[in-house]
């Protein structure tokens, strides 16, 4: 069973002097960022595959014990028709294997029109994923979210022993504080239109949590994430959880708020729940 929790990137300059030491380089932000939690959202591969240096980088700057959940290239999940995109997914693969053992569970996000219809398209394309790699799987077209939709995709998914990738964008809707953040109203408008639906298929469940700039709009949404999170360690469900914030410089402190609230409902090793170096606990928490 796990439970890791990490961000969804780690070159983000403004974290210098909080989440990472002042003056930390550029060269030097992964392995900062990999000191500090133990995962991170790979949405680099959505726009582009990396070289096979970078890989070797990314491999050579964390720890064994850190993971990488790649996202699926763009050119391939939203192609018009998955199954069209096997051997470029292949490829793909291929050339994110010397991550090894940092390489964490794979998403497929599909794009918003890639409604239910769809489903032998996407029965195919996963019938042929490696039994060895596990991938959790995004949708956001509102068919999947009719009861007729969701039986259909969990049972696709629980037979294939594929995750289901949960997102959670509900505290985009709270009402503005005084000062809001002009990231906010950029958020709201490209926001996905879906609803919070956190079924687990595969014993696997990938979140994504849009997080409200206001730290303490939070508190009440994280509490209810760690209760659900402690269910499904109970359950045996691996879980890892990424945090997003239209304001980014503020993602880390709403990861230790989730790490706190965890605390209070599901005792585990310190490292879990406090694990940046001290130098940087007073400035940013």
């Amino acid at each position: 069973m796990t439970i890791r929790l990490g961000c969804a990137v780690w070159a983000h300059k403004p974290w210098i002097g909080t989440f990472y030491p002042a003056g930390t380089p550029q060269a030097a932000l992964l392995r900062r960022y990999s000191e500090r939690t133990d995962t991170v959202e790979g949405n680099a591969t959505f726009y582009a595959v990396p070289s096979a240096a970078t890989v070797a980088k990314w491999c050579a700057e964390t720890p064994p014990t850190f993971r990488f959940c790649c996202k699926i290239p763009k050119a391939i999940s939203h192609a018009p028709a998955l199954h069209t995109t096997i051997a470029a997914r292949d490829a793909f693969l291929e050339r994110m294997a010397p991550l090894g053992e940092r390489q964490g569970p794979f998403f497929l996000q599909l794009p918003p029109r890639y409604s239910s219809q769809h489903i032998i398209d996407l029965r195919t394309w996963l019938a042929s994923w490696p039994t060895s790699l596990r991938i959790a799987v995004e949708v956001r077209h509102p068919s999947w979210y009719t009861p007729r939709g969701r039986d259909a995709l969990q049972n696709l998914l629980d037979r294939g022993h594929v995750g289901h990738c949960i997102m959670d964008v509900r505290p985009l809707d709270e009402p503005d504080l005084p000062g809001a953040d002009a990231d906010l109203d950029l958020a709201r408008d490209h926001k996905p239109n879906v609803p919070l639906d956190p079924w687990v298929s595969g014993s696997l469940a990938l979140v994504r949590y849009i997080s409200h700039p206001d730290t303490v709009t939070n508190v009440r949404y994280l509490a209810e994430w760690a209760h659900r999170i402690a269910h499904w360690e109970a359950q045996g469900i691996d879980t890892y959880f990424f945090m997003h914030c239209p304001n980014e410089d503020r993602s880390p402190a709403h990861l230790h708020l989730l790490r706190s609230e965890l605390a209070n409902v599901l005792p585990a090793p310190a490292s879990l729940w406090d694990n940046s170096p001290p130098e940087t606990q007073t400035s940013l928490f």
